[in-house]
């Protein structure tokens, strides 16, 4: 179970919002993570893996990592092998107790 988030959805969309326009004017660039954030309340580092996730998704970073749908799909998947792996071991098991009970002898 996902631990509570601390941060509403809504502040995070703003902060994010507010951090890729500042980042757009050359002088406000620089610091302006740490500058909205503490405007805002929100730790800089929370904001900053905020961003870089709104960056990803948008697909403005390149090399960032995995979008925040793809990582849903994966989970998904995850969860399915795991479904799948549990279901092949019950019906080996289920094979190997039908195969014993045909290999003794009848009464």
């Amino acid at each position: 179970m996902a631990a509570p988030k601390k941060y509403p959805d809504e502040l995070r969309e703003r902060a994010t919002r507010l951090v890729i326009e500042a980042r757009r004017d050359p002088q406000a660039g620089p610091g302006a993570i740490r500058r909205i954030a503490n405007q805002l309340g929100v730790h800089p580092e929370a904001l900053r893996t905020w961003v870089k996730r709104a960056e990803t998704d948008e697909e403005v970073r390149a090399a960032g990592g995995t979008s925040s749908g793809d990582t849903a799909r994966i989970a998904e998947l995850e969860r399915e092998v795991r479904e799948l792996r549990r279901a092949n071991q019950i019906l080996k098991s289920a094979a190997s107790f039908f195969a014993a009970e045909l290999d003794r002898p009848s009464r």
